[in-house]
């Protein structure tokens, strides 16, 4: 229990005021997480604890609204798992672990006939069987859904069968610190958000799935309070590596909105579904041209999200965009009832801002959207870290230079199963974290913890958590070069400074929390511009203007770890090869023609 008289020293002393023993411990309760501790459930592992920041059911998965893909061949029976890998790296600009990509498109069609059979409330053919859609850069209908609400319904679908197999949950709970002596895990420091005690776990395995880093930009599809990039970072703190920062993807279409009006500013940045091209959506510049057949006359707005997000930033640095910074995408060529039924949370959330999407366009402008890079770990999605697993958007590897839209929620299911089997087969009981790590890690860790909270400081934390945002935007955004990038390091390093002035609250309050995730995004942060400092050339979402052609010498991800003395060091690897069938699928060429649609 604190107290106005302790001093530092006191505090740093303080024990954590709970301890659990766990065998596994899974930080995230979105997709990935869900879908890890179901096998390990029906695998007989029952010493299973999943932890999340919300309430149960409150994740980022729900924000992923246009589909996920498998090779069902349910509308193109020539579709294959090799193409689908295919596809993928090909987006990916072949900077892909190939092996990561063939587990991901080789489980997905029985990935989905799994959530289907968990009751999934897919959308349906004529026929019955599970509908796929066009999705941008895909050679075939591959990407099931659920009208425009897919991720919503599979995570209930999964929080369902977690509940049905009893998976013990524990809600409003934050990890900030995992304890490792960098080559194995013992188990994880943090806080419960709603009463402030602080939270020791011994565990066997932990498991991150804690979301990716997007909202380290302040144009961004999520909340503000997540993806900040909390499982990269821990990771990284406790020895392992990240690899491909650099690649950020930004989404063609976030909403563009007049930031002065006060009904529409919370929706700046949001994501205006893929399902919308997909369905045969248009986009327009504010001249009135259909502008992406300058930029791509064969794929159209479908091509891929670097290369629309890319023209639209054209179109709006050119004079040609909306007074919002965007431009138009139309819809209104469809019929209304169709778009009721294909993309029903679309039509509701822009009829309840007074606009019609059956009779006129919305504006869109790239948005932040998701982070390509992660974790380095291998073909089980562990670590370098003895016991330390990360997958989902945690991980790097599956989506290269840039994501397939329709892989993000197929990437958190597959990589669960995987996971979730290699970790049934060695799971030995609770951990325990020795008395060396609780004294040299843990306790100094409740001691920063508690020192931070109620703090007076000259910098307000929002002010800082926003001043990263804008950074981010500024100086490692859509368009980057060596002055801007170089510039947003010298920009970090102060405002690393300012960090350790902050007002901060209780550890019950909003600022503490936010104030914890500002450590996560300057690492975050220092990676990605350093990474793309790095990247001497143009690749999939990384676009410099100075070097801006594909260099086939820098086909090899860059990884970061910590070193011995602190500061960030960094190396290159060359990527795999792709197996023989999904070599064979490149060769053959496979490609969407957008045409096929009008």
């Amino acid at each position: 229990m604190r107290s106005s008289e302790m001093t530092a020293d006191d505090k740093r002393r303080e024990p954590a005021s709970e301890h659990i023993d766990v065998s596994v411990l899974v930080i995230g309760a979105g997709g990935a997480g869900a879908r890890t501790a179901i096998e390990l459930a029906e695998r007989g592992v029952d010493d299973v604890l999943v932890l999340g920041k919300r309430n149960h059911g409150d994740a980022h998965t729900t924000w992923a609204r246009g589909g996920i893909n498998g090779a069902l061949g349910t509308r193109d029976p020539e579709d294959s798992w090799a193409i689908h890998a295919a596809d993928t790296l090909n987006e990916g600009h072949f900077v892909n672990d190939p092996n990561k990509v063939e587990t991901v498109t080789k489980q997905m069609p029985d990935r989905l006939r799994e959530l289907d059979e968990w009751g999934m409330d897919f959308s349906r053919t004529d026929g019955g069987d599970i509908d796929q859609r066009f999705f941008g850069a895909q050679s075939f209908r591959r990407t099931a859904f659920a009208g425009d609400h897919t991720g919503e319904s599979m995570l209930n679908t999964l929080v369902d069968r977690a509940q049905e197999l009893e998976i013990p949950y524990r809600e409003n709970v934050m990890i900030t610190k995992l304890l490792s002596d960098g080559d194995q895990l013992h188990g994880a420091a943090g806080f419960d958000m709603e009463s402030g005690d602080l939270l020791l776990f011994n565990a066997g395995t932990v498991v991150l799935a804690a979301g990716g880093y997007a909202a380290t930009y302040n144009r961004h599809t999520s909340r503000d309070d997540e993806n900040n990039g909390d499982g990269p970072a821990l990771a990284y703190a406790a020895g392992a590596e990240l690899m491909d920062m650099e690649f950020v993807q930004f989404h063609p279409t976030g909403m563009a909105v007049d930031e002065n009006d006060p009904e529409w500013e919370p929706w700046s940045g949001r994501l205006v579904t893929e399902a919308v091209r997909g369905e045969g959506g248009r986009l327009f510049n504010a001249d009135g041209e259909r502008f992406m057949e300058r930029y791509s006359p064969d794929q159209m707005e479908l091509d891929a999200r670097d290369v629309v997000a890319r023209a639209i930033a054209e179109e709006v640095a050119n004079g040609r965009g909306t007074d919002n910074g965007g431009v138009y995408l139309d819809l209104s060529h469809r019929d209304r009832a169709f778009i009721r039924e294909r993309l029903p949370r679309m039509y509701e959330r822009f009829q309840k801002l007074g606009v019609d999407m059956a009779s006129e366009p919305v504006e869109v402008a790239p948005t932040a959207h998701y982070g390509m890079g992660g974790v380095a770990v291998d073909r089980y999605g562990e670590t370098s870290v003895d016991g330390l697993y990360a997958i989902g958007e945690t991980m790097a590897g599956v989506h290269g230079a840039n994501r397939l839209g329709g892989n993000s929620l197929a990437e958190t299911v597959a990589f669960g199963a995987v996971a979730g089997e290699q970790i049934a087969q060695r799971v030995d009981g609770p951990g325990t974290v020795p008395t060396r790590l609780v004294r040299s890690v843990a306790e100094p860790h409740f001691g920063d913890l508690s020192e931070m909270a109620d703090r007076d400081g000259e910098y307000d934390v929002m002010a800082v958590f926003t001043e990263i945002q804008d950074l981010m935007w500024n100086h490692a955004g859509i368009l980057r070069d060596t002055e801007t990038l170089e510039a947003g390091l010298d920009r970090l390093a102060e405002v690393r400074q300012q960090t350790k002035e902050m007002r901060v609250g209780p550890m019950t309050a909003d600022s503490f929390e936010f104030a914890v995730d500002i450590g996560f995004m300057i690492t975050i942060a220092e990676s990605v511009l350093r990474g793309a400092l790095q990247r001497t050339e143009s690749r999939g979402a990384h676009y410099r203007r100075d070097y801006p052609e594909i260099d086939s010498d820098f086909q090899k991800n860059i990884y970061f770890e910590m070193a011995d003395l602190g500061g960030m060091t960094s190396h290159t690897e060359p990527v795999g090869t792709p197996s023989p069938a999904v070599q064979e699928a490149l060769d053959e060429g496979h490609e969407l023609d957008y045409h096929q649609l009008e």
